[in-house]
């Protein structure tokens, strides 16, 4: 099995109509709700780059996948899958700062990016994301918060659980060593994590998956996958 990475930069809609064309209702009227500029242009290159890459996947229309995102209460919230297959193949989408990306995989699988910034309130969120033992390690510095931060948000995305789901359940490896997750309270099976390399020093981001040990993680173009589309509608 092996894991695929799609980074890409964020596309801006006014420039980018192609990709825009590709999105669902759901997906347009979520961009339209989006206030900041910077924040559709994210969302735009992530969710246009989950349907090319997965549309490459099946051949298929990538403007004619079926997304289905009913969350467990039953509201169109939750995490996406295609209609239809599950997690076959699973896949997840991040968006962060500079960098949107796109993980598929065979099975559930996660990924997050996480730009470096200025955190406030970091005891309190210190206090909020790690477990007892990551406590009782030391308290990490925000570079490192960031990177375990990244690792946890990867596999709550990879359980379809996303953060309803308490941070401080799950015990990691330091962050400056390799990632592993050491226990989880209160989830069943194995769970694998993983650093995947962003190609920005100051984005650290994370894929994770179902399974005791991880896959194979390759790190792929995404923008390359973007301009080829705009090349396909416009050239």
């Amino acid at each position: 099995m092996t894991v695929t990475v799609w980074w890409a930069a964020p596309a801006d809609p006014g420039d980018r109509a192609d990709l825009v064309a590709l999105l669902d209702a759901h997906e347009r009227e979520r961009l339209l709700a989006l206030r900041r500029h910077e924040d559709r242009a994210r969302y735009l290159a992530a969710h246009a780059l989950a349907r090319l890459v997965l549309a490459e996947r099946l051949d298929a229309d990538p403007a004619a996948l079926v997304l289905d995102r009913t969350c467990r209460c039953g509201e169109p919230h939750g995490k996406p899958r295609l209609a239809g297959r599950g997690d076959d193949p699973g896949f997840s989408l991040t968006h962060s700062g500079a960098l949107v990306g796109v993980a598929v995989g065979t099975g559930p699988v996660g990924v997050d990016v996480e730009a470096h910034r200025p955190l406030s309130g970091l005891d309190g969120l210190v206090r909020h994301a790690l477990s007892p033992a990551e406590l009782a390690a030391g308290t990490p510095d925000g570079t490192g918060f960031l990177v375990t931060w990244t690792r946890k948000e990867a596999l709550l995305k990879a359980t379809g659980e996303g953060l309803s789901s308490p941070m401080d359940a799950i015990t990691l490896s330091p962050p400056h060593a390799p990632a592993r997750v050491l226990g989880w309270t209160g989830t069943g099976g194995s769970w694998w994590v993983a650093d995947v390399a962003t190609g920005l020093d100051d984005h650290p981001g994370a894929v994770a998956g179902a399974g005791p040990v991880a896959p194979v993680v390759t790190v792929a173009d995404g923008d390359a996958v973007l301009s080829v589309r705009r090349g396909t509608m416009h050239g």
